[in-house]
């Protein structure tokens, strides 16, 4: 069983969740702490005397007077719901493996499924910029796939315009093991777009495995050691043993993605990859997951509904 120490990990209990986080002070002292872990400092003048005034509960420097709001400049920025439903929003969708639909999610919370959305949507854009400061390194495994399905009527196989082209990279230990994951999308499979990809997902100094498709000779081009080993198609590929766990993550991927999204909309698919990237890459620690991305939430900028829904990312 020591092989399977991670996923047997105890992770959270919703009673051990309820006494962390259970009601509205408990979660604005953990906020508190994860914005302010040296204790509040006003943005006007750097004092840390203060005191709590109003309704509001805001921080007023006793130096300068300056009031500030616990969430403001946030994604919890001037929000109209409970800081208990955030909070028990983050547990849902950290705790379970595959992730949530804002539908169930909504029922979850008892809340409607446009707020269940908002809330969903706000915190994988959390993890979407929080992911963004990491690189893998050491040996990785990188292949090239598709993601959702052919439409009626239209082109089929890799040209489907319903399919969506993404790169999944798997960094491993020294055991072989998978250690962190990438998923980016990218607009298509071209040299230059895997270089510039590998640029910004890969640090110095990696070993990166592929299949012999073309468009990673981008990866030589971008300066790191490449190694192509051609695979063929088919079955026989997708068992390769140097591809092992890219493969694993591909299968992983599709099947999170199926069971819990009825359509994958481009512009917010992004933010789905982020989602199940970070969770992977934290899965280490479950009971941890809730206080690193609270302090993510906190250092993310207010993300609006308007702009939620018109997002989209370049690769």
């Amino acid at each position: 069983m020591a092989g399977n120490r991670i996923q047997f990990q105890k992770g959270l209990s919703e009673a051990r969740f309820a006494t962390l986080y259970g009601t509205e002070d408990l979660c604005r002292e953990a906020i508190a702490q994860w914005r302010w872990p040296d204790g509040f400092v006003c943005p006007a003048c750097g004092s840390s005397d203060h005191c709590i005034v109003g309704p509001r509960k805001l921080f007023q420097c006793n130096a300068c007077r300056r009031q500030t709001s616990l969430t403001a400049g946030t994604i919890f920025n001037a929000t109209k719901v409970p800081l208990t439903t955030w909070f028990r929003a983050m547990y849902l969708i950290t705790q379970t493996k595959q992730g949530i639909s804002s539908i169930e999610l909504g029922r979850r919370l008892g809340v409607t499924q446009t707020t269940a959305w908002k809330i969903k949507t706000k915190l994988a854009e959390v993890m979407r910029i929080a992911g963004e400061k990491d690189k893998l390194s050491g040996r990785i495994e990188m292949d090239d796939a598709y993601l959702g399905g052919e439409r009626g009527g239209g082109k089929t196989g890799r040209g489907s315009p319903g399919k969506k082209p993404i790169v999944v990279a798997v960094q491993t230990d020294e055991k072989g093991r998978p250690r962190r994951i990438k998923l980016s999308r990218i607009p298509r499979f071209k040299r230059a777009r895997v270089k510039s990809l590998a640029k910004r997902i890969i640090a110095p100094g990696a070993t990166v495995l592929t299949d012999g498709l073309a468009c990673f000779r981008g990866v030589a081009d971008a300066g790191y050691i490449h190694v192509a080993i051609p695979t063929g198609s088919g079955r026989k590929a997708a068992r390769h043993p140097a591809f092992r766990w890219v493969n694993t993550m591909l299968g992983n991927i599709k099947s999170a993605i199926t069971a819990t999204y009825r359509a994958l909309r481009k512009k917010h698919m992004v933010r789905y990859l982020a989602e199940f990237e970070w969770r992977f890459n934290h899965r280490f620690d479950l009971a941890q997951m809730i206080p690193a991305l609270g302090r993510a939430a906190v250092a993310t900028k207010p993300a609006p509904y308007s702009w939620l829904k018109m997002a989209d990312y370049g690769a």
